[in-house]
């Protein structure tokens, strides 16, 4: 059974690999503020955190979708996409992208509790048939340890983790020094849920453990 990450995040890479699964990767193209903007503008009205980052996930995973079916008709597999933001005290927290962004989130959220919300899609690619898909939004609550100097916060912002991901934080890496606790799935916070995942897989007919590498 194969697997397309639709996605090349290197930590949704390394998500997989640790669980056993050897994903080939695939860039979506989805404009994503362009997907919101339309989706808002038309509805008249701003989406909710798990409207958001479900559309995106099942925009990019369908996209992806799309492809592999047209360009590798004999893919027999999965393809797995996703999208992640961080609510704290009822804002949205996308990536920072500058060094500026980040330290401000970083002052704004020590000592408080944040809400990662992490949508998932999942399609079910089989040749000749039409790709059928499965979605769901997982959650994790995150809190950050009070005694955060300002000194770490700019060492951690001048390594340049916290400019590309959601909330401006890793539990992975370096910045996993900084947090006291999680609550829910800590795979979560680090770019999908894999008990998410299995369950998602299950519903298209496909057993997780088909999915794992010879090890």
């Amino acid at each position: 059974m194969r697997v397309c990450l639709a996605s090349t995040s290197p930590a949704r890479l390394m998500l997989l690999r640790q669980a056993g699964i050897e994903p080939l990767t695939m860039a979506p193209d989805v404009d994503e503020d362009e997907v919101i903007r339309a989706v808002e503008t038309a509805q008249a009205r701003t989406l909710s955190p798990d409207e958001h980052v479900l559309l995106l996930a099942r925009r990019k995973a369908a996209d992806v979708a799309a492809r592999v079916a047209r360009d590798d008709p004999a893919f027999d597999g999965l393809v797995i996409g996703g999208d992640s933001m961080f609510e704290l005290a009822g804002e949205i927290l996308g990536k920072p992208y500058t060094a500026e962004n980040a330290t401000a989130r970083w002052h704004a959220m020590r000592g408080k509790t944040g809400v990662l919300h992490s949508g998932h899609s999942v399609f079910r690619v089989v040749p000749g048939l039409e790709p059928r898909e499965a979605h769901a939004v997982a959650y994790a609550s995150v809190t950050f340890a009070d005694d955060v100097a300002d000194a770490e916060i700019a060492a951690y912002v001048a390594t340049g983790e916290p400019l590309h991901v959601a909330g401006a934080f890793t539990i992975d890496s370096l910045g996993a020094a900084f947090i006291t606790r999680i609550e829910g799935d800590p795979s979560t916070v680090v770019g999908m849920s894999l008990p998410t995942l299995r369950r998602l897989a299950r519903e298209l007919g496909v057993e997780w453990t088909s999915l794992w590498r010879v090890l």
